[in-house]
Order: structure tokens, then C-alpha cells, then sequence
């Protein structure tokens, strides 16, 4: 069973996310050869205030 997290900032709408998890659950299925049922993904919203890159502040 796929568990597939994206992490990113806050600020996309429901339809973007439901859009990026079909996109997502498609490529499962043909890569991984797994069962749409079993795919899960899950959105992880951090403030852009909680990203580093190379130690600064994004």
C-alpha cells in the first residue's frame, strides 16, 4: 500500500490538491502496479517560515 506524502506550503485549493492526489494515484498505478484503493496521499502544510535550505531561511 503506496503512502505518499507531499510536503509544501499552505495556500493551494482543495480542487489543486484533489487534482495533484489523482495525478499522484495514477502514476501509482502504473508504476508501482498497485490498486487505486491502496494508494494514499497526504498533504503536509508547513508555513513557508519552517523551510530551510543549506541552513537559511526560505
Amino acid at each position: 500500500m503506496p503512502l505518499i506524502t507531499i510536503s509544501m506550503f499552505p495556500g493551494r485549493t482543495a480542487e489543486q490538491k484533489a487534482e495533484m492526489a489523482r495525478a499522484i494515484t495514477k502514476s501509482a498505478v502504473e508504476i508501482l502496479k498497485a490498486e487505486p484503493r491502496h494508494v494514499i496521499v497526504v498533504f503536509d502544510e508547513k508555513p513557508k517560515e519552517h523551510w530551510y535550505l543549506a541552513g537559511e531561511s526560505l
